[in-house]
C-alpha cells in the first residue's frame, strides 16, 4: 500500500488556486483568514505566490479546495461515468478523493463502490502514478491547458483496488466551482496481469469476506467515438 504523502503540486499553486476559489465563492480573504486560523496577510502572500503554505497549511487547503459535485453540470460529468460501458472513475485532482466510478470499474475491486466513493483513493497507487504524479508540475498540468499526461504502470493486485499492468491516461477537468477532477482511463493493458486479475478477482468472490465493487484513483475523457476505459 502506498504511503507516499500527495505533493505533486507546487506549493505556491494551491495559493492561486485559492484565489479562484474566493473568487466563485465571494469569500473575503479575511473571513477565510478565520477559517484556516492564520492572518488575512498570509492569506494574501499565499495567493499572490509570495509565501508557500507549511505542510500542515497544504493539507488544509487540499480539503478546503477538493472537487465537490455542486453544479448540474458536475452531476451530469458524474453520471456519464457511472453509466460508463467501460472501467473509468472520476476523482478529485488534489486530493484523490473517488467523486464516481463504472460499473465496470466497481467489478474490478474487491470491496463495493459505497465503501471507497469519498475516500482517497491514493493509498493503493502504484510506484508507477506516485512518479507521473510527482512530475504533474513540470508537465505543464496546472496551467490554463493542460495536457493529457499517457504513461504506463505496473500491477498491483494484491489489494482492494486492483490495479493492472497497463498504460493511463490522465486527463484533468475544471469543474463548476472552479475546482478541478481527473478522469482516468486505461489504453492497454498487458494480456497476462488481465488473466491474473480476473483470477484474483474469482478467488475473491468465492471468499465469505470477498465483495465485488469499488476503484482506484486517476482517469481520462476520450473522444465520443473511443471507449472510456480506466486502470
Amino acid at each position: 500500500m502506498n504511503v507516499t504523502p500527495i505533493e505533486a503540486c507546487d506549493a505556491r499553486e494551491l495559493g492561486r488556486s485559492l484565489r479562484t476559489w474566493r473568487a466563485l465563492r465571494r469569500v473575503k480573504q479575511q473571513a477565510l483568514a478565520s477559517m484556516l486560523d492564520v492572518s488575512q496577510a498570509t492569506v494574501s502572500r499565499w495567493e499572490s505566490g509570495q509565501l508557500v503554505p507549511s505542510p500542515a497549511e497544504q493539507r488544509a487547503l487540499r480539503q478546503l479546495l477538493s472537487a465537490r459535485l455542486d453544479s448540474a453540470a458536475d452531476r451530469a460529468l458524474a453520471n456519464l461515468v457511472t453509466h460508463a460501458s467501460h472501467p473509468v472513475h472520476l476523482i478529485c485532482d488534489l486530493t484523490h478523493q473517488l467523486l464516481a466510478l463504472s460499473p465496470a470499474r466497481e467489478r474490478q475491486c474487491r470491496v463495493p463502490a459505497s465503501a471507497l466513493v469519498g475516500r482517497s483513493l491514493w493509498r493503493y497507487a502504484t510506484d508507477a502514478i506516485v512518479h507521473a504524479e510527482q512530475g504533474l508540475d513540470a508537465a505543464g498540468w496546472f496551467g490554463p491547458n493542460p495536457p493529457a499526461l499517457v504513461f504506463d504502470t505496473g500491477a498491483s493486485i494484491e489489494q482492494d483496488v486492483l490495479i493492472q499492468a497497463s498504460r493511463m491516461r490522465w486527463v484533468r477537468l475544471q469543474l463548476s466551482d472552479g475546482s478541478f477532477a481527473r478522469l482516468v482511463e486505461t489504453l492497454s493493458v498487458a494480456p497476462a496481469t488481465a488473466h491474473q486479475a480476473t483470477s484474483v478477482l474469482r478467488t475473491s468472490a468465492s471468499s465469505p469476506l470477498g465483495r465485488p465493487g469499488g476503484a482506484h484513483a486517476s482517469s481520462s475523457i476520450q473522444a465520443a467515438s473511443s471507449p472510456i476505459a480506466a486502470s
